[in-house]
């Protein structure tokens, strides 16, 4: 039986999890339907997420359709937990992207649709919500076509919006799936001119669909099943799905931790299989970019279905044994050469204490081990820890899950936006042995760099121990976590050029102990300057605000582009004035401002009025 990893996405309250009650339910793998009003739902496993109403961590279900095995892949709607939509993306074969027929397409709608073309998953856009006061059609289609791109064509129609009665029609091949089609195929263009072939079309539709290049809309209703027939039929039909081979060497990636009775990793296999007492290589690149690489004997894995099994490549393995393994670590015989993490960064930090310290710290590593990218490490005070954020809503999750999981009640400082330190010149320093008490001769030169730090020997390689250049190279990675301002040093290349030791007196520690202040003295010299986020800006906004808008923009050290629409403005702005622009839109523009942001890099921090 074929898989298929699916992915639901989507703006929070568009009825995601809604939306996935429902599929499970009509496959039967669950015997009722659950709500998220009433926290009864079955991906939503933490009483938080129930309590909340939202999607925290996401959650994998398995079910069989038509002649599929589907394994279902529900992620968080709100943008503080984008991490998790990111890691997900990197292990599907196809993605359904949920708008609501009410509220339509909203900010972060359009960078889950960004993000999905970026990445290549074929992706299907399930309008939700038909049957509620206000849902929209006519309208709402020329929204998605203007909004997430002209690819995107409607395969069924609603009838009676807005109502409890609201069902849909599906739509035969025509002229409008024939335009579409017809500019990425000669076929279909044929067609279009020489008169619509239905068969045609459908199977011209099923594979640029299933290349991700097209995009099908379906209208429906998650709580009445309005339309998800529609909906299966499409998901077996245009989303790209795999054989289970379980023949070849291991390749997986991690893409979640969870804690239901012990630890276990979830990983996607893209190759080979595994199995409970299989031996298994995974590695990881660290904040500096170097690879880790470690290994260990699995003692137990689940699929999708947490049932024990070998599980083959194009499966869900929950994998036990193996404590060391993370989050985006890279499984099996190309290990060595982890992929590159997709991930955005958080861009805010905040400084946690409380009264019992120990279990602040066992918390915080817990969660640490779910999120990687929260990144706690110990504070500026004795007892208090630094964890990174991407917003507010993230920062009370935290709070909530220290105090029910661990009895811990923390407090967050005021959250900082986490800025970067850029080499501005080239620095270069040697000590020589004598000059301290380190028995070692150790010079570096540090320049700017692009791709995280790179570490290279000029010296000859021979004229050092394996054990001293290892020992220096660690040394100058976590040096570089904190630079001459306090920040961490991302991107930079350091050269080793000169080396000397005398032996049997120099050991590691020599080197451990003096590379440190050499490095410091080689970024004195070359120069760093503090450098903070920005975020790339879309706004949507009407005519008649569009000078308000620009002025207030300004205002917050905003760098507008020249407007090319009357009511389309692009520009970049500092990620620390970001939220508080966004609070003042609504009443700028009406309430009918739309704002997408995505990461726009680091630039020079400047003076604000």
């Amino acid at each position: 039986m074929r898989m298929l990893n699916l992915g639901i996405v989507a703006h929070v309250d568009a009825g995601k999890t809604s939306l996935t009650e429902r599929l499970l339910f009509d496959a039967g793998a669950i015997g009722r339907l659950g709500s998220v009003d009433d926290g009864s739902t079955t991906t939503d496993g933490m009483d938080l997420e129930r309590r909340r109403g939202i999607t925290i961590r996401s959650a994998v279900a398995a079910f069989t359709m038509a002649d599929r095995r589907v394994h279902l892949i529900d992620t968080p709607g709100h943008t503080d937990f984008v991490a998790e939509v990111e890691r997900a993306l990197g292990v599907l074969d196809g993605a359904i992207l949920v708008l609501s027929a009410v509220e339509g397409v909203q900010a972060h709608t359009r960078v889950l649709m960004r993000t999905l073309r970026a990445a290549g998953v074929p992706t299907i856009l399930f309008v939700n919500k038909i049957d509620r006061r206000g849902a929209r059609h006519a309208d709402l289609l020329k929204d998605i076509r203007r909004l997430l791109g002209s690819d995107t064509v409607p395969l069924n129609r609603p009838v009676q919006v807005g109502t409890r009665e609201a069902d849909v029609v599906d739509l035969e091949p025509g002229v409008e799936l024939a335009e579409v089609l017809a500019e990425r195929s000669d076929a279909a263009l044929r067609s279009y001119v020489d008169g619509i072939d239905p068969v045609l079309l459908n199977e011209e539709l099923r594979q640029q669909a299933r290349q991700g290049i097209v995009y099908p809309v379906l209208f429906g209703s998650a709580v009445t099943g309005a339309g998800m027939e529609s909906l299966r039929r499409a998901i077996v039909d245009l989303l790209p799905s795999v054989d289970p081979v379980a023949d070849g060497e291991l390749d997986g990636v991690v893409f979640a931790v969870e804690y239901d009775g012990g630890r276990s990793a979830v990983a996607r296999l893209f190759g080979g299989s595994l199995a409970a007492r299989d031996r298994v290589s995974f590695a990881r690149r660290d904040r500096s970019g170097a690879v880790v690489v470690e290994s260990g004997v699995v003692t137990g894995v689940l699929d999708a279905a947490r049932e024990r099994t070998r599980v083959p490549a194009g499966g869900i393995a929950r994998i036990t044994g193996l404590p060391g393994l993370r989050v985006g670590d890279r499984l099996g015989a190309t290990a060595a050469d982890p992929r590159p993490t997709r991930f955005r960064l958080p861009t805010l930090e905040t400084v946690v204490t409380a009264e019992h310290p120990d279990r602040l710290f066992t918390g915080l590593t817990r969660l640490a081990d779910q999120d990687p990218l929260i990144d706690v490490r110990w504070g500026p005070s004795a007892g208090s820890l630094v964890v990174s954020l991407f917003g507010e809503v993230q920062r009370e999750v935290i709070a909530a899950r220290l105090n029910e999981e661990f009895g811990v009640a923390a407090e967050f400082s005021a959250p900082r936006v986490v800025c970067v330190e850029r080499i501005k010149g080239v620095g270069h320093a040697v000590t020589m042995m004598g000059e301290t008490l380190h028995v070692a001769t150790i010079g570096l030169r540090v320049e700017p760099g692009d791709s995280g730090v790179v570490f290279r020997l000029e010296a000859e390689r021979g004229s050092l121990p394996a054990a001293f250049l290892t020992a220096i190279e660690e040394t100058v990675r976590a040096t570089l976590g904190e630079g001459r301002q306090g920040w961490q040093v991302p991107d930079c290349v350091v050269t080793l050029t000169h080396t000397g030791y005398c032996s049997p007196v120099s050991t590691a520690a020599d080197f451990r102990g003096l590379t440190p202040l050499v490095l410091a003295e080689a970024l004195r010299r070359a120069g760093t300057v503090v450098c903070e986020p920005w975020e790339e800006v879309e706004l949507e906004v009407p005519a008649e605000s569009l000078s308000a808008v620009l002025t207030a923009l300004v205002r917050h050290g905003g760098l507008p582009e020249t407007p090319t629409a009357p009511n389309r403005v692009d520009a970049v702005l500092p990620t620390a004035r970001l939220r508080e622009f966004q609070r003042l839109l609504p009443g700028l523009t009406g309430g009918e401002g739309v704002l997408t942001a995505r990461f726009g890099g680091y630039r020079p921090v400047t003076t604000r009025p």
